[in-house]
């Protein structure tokens, strides 16, 4: 897109529409998305994330004590392609079609299977085994691609062609729309046109918290980002810059504040429409000072709540010679997604509204055109006013821990966002458990057991993916994460 005149946000739509093709394992046309844009140093921010169905609350789940994975009953309209048009109306300068272009060859043609995309095929095949449209679209000889196999979805370029040529109008108004809201009464979705319809992409402004000369900047909720904020805010009351870096102290202390964001954030953050507090009082001096102040720096806490379930997303970073970032996530919230696939046309409908609680009393309960808990979240960080690098790191539960990790090592320590991204991380996991990578220390994980921490060395897969663009004097920095695909690139 660069090199047909485009600019970062071309670049960042056509990337995220690739992704749908190349990666379907993560995300599709079913997905939601968000985003942070700089643009003239001003950070905007956009909440494309669904509703759930109108026809949809508490009642079509009695019975149950928590919302399923799959089925029709964590379907809600998709966001993705609404994030798509609305990048590319606001700051774009191609058209619209387009950017839909390498998708859609790489769909009509076929792409090879990349490594991790067969592991994570490979780990969900047998749960979505026994649905005949996710089946005839992502199993059509019974089996996951080999590493390598050039694999095709059926009707995924015919759907892209018609999104492209409509400007995303064919997904909610047109045939698109009608097979979805046909799919559904066949099969006891919820789903109806007019839910379809009602969708509407939000732009909104970003939300942060300093440290020292640095700020952290998230989305507001339905987003988790309110958890990474918090826990930044409470170490910027602690001595976390007494403690050496993948030290003891240091790891406890971002544990203990990570684990108290994780609770405020678990019990708050829902669809602004339905939210009872404001997130300035969360991220006050006054709260966090006492929030702080909880913390035993020589004894694990269990403040009582347990990070977001999902873990399967694509983030991507662009940037441009005019200054322009994009900060980019997609997904389907758990693998393929709900294990609804429209059929012919390869769209697998997301499962976010799994990310609803049950509970009568909780901001978060599921209610009929809501927008769920959401576990995706980009994000920024500006120094000392000026916005520098574009960030995400992806993986559920681990997305606002790795925003704080890698924040720290930058804004605390110096490292440049390689080494931020390269280095050791850990995941609390609820209560006192706590997963670290082998790359850290002996000494530090006996340390950390003996303070009540209960830790188990997990591999790289329980810590995400980052990537990152920072912005230098006379150009970028790009980043990418070692632990899984992708791959840093300029012009």
């Amino acid at each position: 897109m660069f090199e047909q005149g485009g600019n970062a946000a071309d670049a960042a739509v056509a990337a995220a529409v690739a992704l749908v093709v190349v990666e379907p394992t993560n995300n599709g046309i079913g997905s939601d998305a968000f985003a942070i844009v700089c643009e003239c140093d001003r950070l905007i921010g956009l909440n494309a994330s669904g509703r759930s169905p109108a026809a949809l609350g508490p009642a079509q789940l009695t019975g149950r004590h928590s919302m399923p994975l799959l089925g029709w009953e964590t379907v809600t309209v998709p966001g993705a392609v609404s994030a798509w048009k609305s990048l590319s109306d606001r700051f774009g300068k191609l058209p619209f079609e387009r950017l839909f272009e390498p998708a859609i060859a790489y769909a009509t043609a076929g792409c090879m299977a990349a490594p991790m995309v067969v592991e994570q095929w490979r780990l969900v095949a047998d749960l979505y085994g026994n649905m005949p449209d996710f089946c005839d679209a992502f199993l059509p000889e019974g089996r996951v691609p080999e590493i390598g196999e050039l694999f095709t979805i059926d009707g995924l370029a015919a759907s892209l062609e018609s999104i492209a040529r409509s400007g995303g109008e064919d997904l909610y108004r047109g045939e698109l729309a009608i097979k979805i809201v046909a799919h559904a009464a066949a099969t006891g979705g919820y789903l109806v046109a007019a839910d379809l319809e009602a969708h509407r992409a939000d732009w909104v402004e970003p939300i942060g918290i300093r440290y020292k000369d640095w700020e952290l900047h998230e989305l507001p909720p339905n987003g988790q980002g309110l958890a990474a904020l918090i826990a930044l805010g409470i170490l910027a009351q602690l001595p976390l810059g007494d403690c050496a870096v993948d030290s003891a102290d240091s790891i406890h202390l971002q544990i203990e504040a990570m684990k108290i964001g994780v609770a405020d954030a678990a019990r708050s953050v829902a669809d602004p429409d339905f939210v009872t507090i404001e997130t300035s009082e969360l991220l006050s001096d006054t709260y966090l000072a006492h929030r702080a102040s909880q913390i035993d720096p020589s004894k694990a806490g269990d403040p009582g709540a347990t990070a977001a379930e999902g873990g399967d997303t694509v983030y991507l970073t662009t940037a441009d010679e005019s200054g322009m970032m994009v900060s980019y996530i997609q997904s389907n919230f758990f693998a393929f997604g709900s294990g609804i696939v429209i059929p012919g046309t390869g769209i697998s409908m997301q499962s976010r509204g799994s990310g609803f609680t049950l509970d009568p009393g909780h901001p978060n309960c599921l209610a009929p055109s809501k927008r769920p808990f959401h576990t995706i979240i980009p994000a920024f960080l500006s120094r000392e006013g000026r916005p520098v690098m574009s960030f995400g790191v992806m993986g559920g539960p681990m997305q606002p821990q790795g925003h704080l990790q890698v924040a720290l090592r930058i804004a605390e320590y110096g490292q440049n966002p390689q080494a931020a991204i390269d280095a050791p991380r850990w995941q609390a996991m609820g209560g006192v458990n706590v997963a670290v990578e082998q790359a850290v220390a002996a000494p530090v994980r006996e340390e950390l057991q003996r303070r009540g921490h209960q830790v188990h060395v997990e591999g790289p897969i329980t810590f995400g993916g980052a990537q990152a663009c920072y912005r230098l004097p006379h150009g970028y920095l790009a980043a990418s994460e070692p632990r899984k695909d992708g791959h840093a690139a300029g012009r």
